[in-house]
């Protein structure tokens, strides 16, 4: 019997809260302490209640957006990736953090996302209705094809941003940044053990659930959509929302990524770095958002019907 049949439903999610926090606490102190406080000298506590408020309340959605979107663990782990991963990345190519505080700090956060969730929702409840075609369409090959679209997306988009867009936006909106030469220099070799990473984010976040997906009984009646007999509110709303289950699934992981990758990694400039103006905030987050809906796209051409 899984932990979360043994819990009460009406505690599963605020425990999944306490244990991220308490696990994140945690380890950020195990950073500080072992890199003599590298990160904290590039960062800042919020000043305020309200952004205190703020951050603690895009946290907790980010959670709910997992939880209540009945992701295991590795997928929860995944969107942390798409969610904090862009921030670690400017911190180390523009701040001159080191990579290994960089990886650690990203590490605490995806663990302490998907420790709670294999606890509360371990991925043996999770897999175990499985069909063997669902298997088959996850298997390593597809893994490997998925993690290679997804990290080409993201490579030709972080480069080609970086070389052409950010430069000036990096000059006007990020006071006192050390240096521009991480992207004038961007190459394709420099980000891709980066953007490997958020490759195999994607393909876990966004693919895997949507290739499990099976046909649903809503499918047959999309098919059999009759615009003429259809009344103008149907028409509409199918024009608008008339997709196959499956179909569904990848728009909505898709407009998550993008949502995660765009609000999360604005808060974090904004509300816990020195220096970063709103609109450089805001443009550094839409290279994100941009990689994060190109790749959505390619994974629902890749695992169509």
């Amino acid at each position: 019997e899984s932990t979360e049949g043994r819990l009460p439903f009406a505690v599963q999610f605020p425990l999944i809260i306490a244990l991220n926090f308490a696990l994140s606490g945690l380890g950020r102190m195990i950073i500080s302490q072992v890199s003599n406080g590298e990160l904290e000298s590039l960062t800042r506590t919020q000043d305020t209640r309200g952004e205190v408020a703020l951050v603690t309340g895009w946290r907790m959605f980010e959670l709910a957006v997992g939880w209540f979107g009945k992701l295991d663990s590795l997928e929860a782990g995944a969107a942390s990736i798409l969610a904090h991963g862009p921030t670690f990345y400017l911190l180390a190519a523009f701040y001159n953090l080191t990579p290994t505080t960089a990886l650690s700090a990203l590490a605490v956060d995806v663990l302490s996302v998907s420790l709670p969730f294999y606890l509360v929702r371990p991925l043996s409840s999770t897999y175990e209705s499985h069909t063997k075609a669902d298997r088959d369409v996850l298997d390593i090959p597809m893994r490997l094809l998925t993690t290679i679209l997804s990290t080409g997306i993201y490579t030709v988009t972080l480069v080609l941003s970086l070389r052409f867009l950010m430069p000036r936006i990096l000059v006007v909106y990020f006071n006192g940044l050390p240096s521009l030469e991480p992207a004038y220099s961007a190459s394709y070799t420099d980000v891709l053990p980066v953007t490997v990473l958020f490759g195999l984010a994607a393909s876990t976040f966004i693919f895997a659930p949507f290739a499990k997906t099976g046909k649903a009984e809503e499918d047959a009646k999309i098919e059999q959509f009759d615009p003429v007999s259809a009344s103008l509110g149907q028409t509409v709303c199918w024009n608008f929302w008339g997709y196959t289950a499956k179909t569904k699934v990848v728009i909505r992981l898709t407009a998550a990524a993008v949502l995660l990758s765009t609000v999360g990694t604005y808060l974090a400039c904004t509300k816990t770095m020195y220096g970063i103006e709103s609109t450089g905030a805001a443009a550094y987050a839409s290279l994100w958002a941009v990689a994060a809906l190109f790749t959505g796209v390619g994974l629902g051409l890749v695992g169509g019907d």
